[in-house]
């Protein structure tokens, strides 16, 4: 049994008439008839009543017609999301995440995506940033939203988002009257870290930068994530510098301050693998470079080096 046949049988059950089914396939009304008799052979039943005038359907027939029009919708769907996929307007992309990318890109990527490509299925993993690198390489993850490149060849790469870093501060506290605060302010003050492990970026950028300014705050807790951190900030253990994504969470009982002629910066990432074989992933690329959110500011903090055989903007997958 061919589609071809289920055709010109559909088309005989709905006209009724020879003639006519072969008009409209566009064909002549001998092949059609033998189209039609080798289905009859090959399911050993017999489809239509024919005489010189009228031509019905046997009750064979009427139950096959039922099924023929959905064997011939499904395989018209099937080519058609084969070639949806295949120019990456259907299929799936793993996307990981941060936790702070939850806060505003991640959200951002997903609702701009439903909306230019409703038919990519997106599945969303959050971890922390070790982990997005080493699934990424892996295969695992088709696209990390990263703020640490791993340093490893076949990975491209585009700069979404160069944030400034806040300074929160338990709501009451002296310095949440400032409208913004020195570096040398933190200077002995109950301060909360990232972790030096799972925190390692953040913690690496902070210290760097208060080494260089000689403050020495006291560390009185760590934490490996933003939320965490600004529980603790929440709960008066201490201060803590956090991305100014970190608002989004509007946590009642901290309050965010700039931090005055500072020039941290935290950088946000896309990445994938290189080449590419999930038409998808660039179809999404494509979407992510039509927000307007995602232009990357100037900063006066130099990004870090890229990965190797990777530019800072690498070009698009094949």
């Amino acid at each position: 049994m061919e589609l071809r046949q289920l055709e010109c049988f559909v088309a005989v059950a709905e006209e009724l008439h020879f003639g006519r089914a072969a008009a409209r396939l566009r064909m002549t009304q001998p092949p059609l008839s033998r189209q039609i008799q080798m289905l009859e052979r090959s399911l050993a039943v017999t489809l239509f009543e024919r005489s010189s005038r009228v031509v019905t359907l046997t009750a064979a027939g009427r139950s096959f017609l039922r099924d023929a029009r959905h064997l011939l919708e499904f395989s018209s769907h099937a080519a058609l999301q084969a070639r949806r996929t295949a120019t990456g307007t259907a299929g799936h992309v793993t996307l990981g995440f941060t936790a702070v990318a939850a806060y505003r890109l991640m959200p951002a990527i997903v609702t701009q995506a439903r909306r230019e490509l409703p038919d990519v299925d997106i599945q969303l993993r959050e971890m922390v940033s070790i982990d997005l690198g080493r699934l990424l390489v892996a295969g695992d993850l088709d696209l990390v939203l990263i703020r640490h490149l791993p340093r490893v060849a076949g990975l491209g790469h585009r700069l979404l988002e160069r944030e400034p870093l806040m300074l929160a501060v338990p709501r009451g506290w002296p310095l949440a009257r400032l409208k913004t605060v020195p570096l040398q302010a933190l200077d002995g003050q109950p301060f909360i870290s990232y972790s030096p492990n799972e925190g390692k970026y953040f913690h690496e950028r902070i210290s760097a930068a208060l080494g260089q300014a000689g403050v020495r705050p006291d560390v009185v807790q760590h934490a490996s994530q933003t939320h965490t951190l600004l529980a603790l900030v929440r709960a008066g253990l201490g201060v803590g510098i956090v991305p100014a994504s970190a608002r989004e969470l509007r946590l009642d009982g901290v309050h965010f301050t700039d931090l005055e002629d500072c020039a941290l910066r935290a950088d946000m990432y896309l990445a994938w693998r290189m080449p590419q074989d999930n038409p998808a992933v660039p179809a999404l690329l494509d979407c992510v470079a039509r927000m307007p959110t995602t232009a990357a500011a100037p900063a006066p903090a130099p990004a870090p080096a890229p990965a190797p055989n990777a530019s800072a903007d690498t070009p698009l997958p094949d």
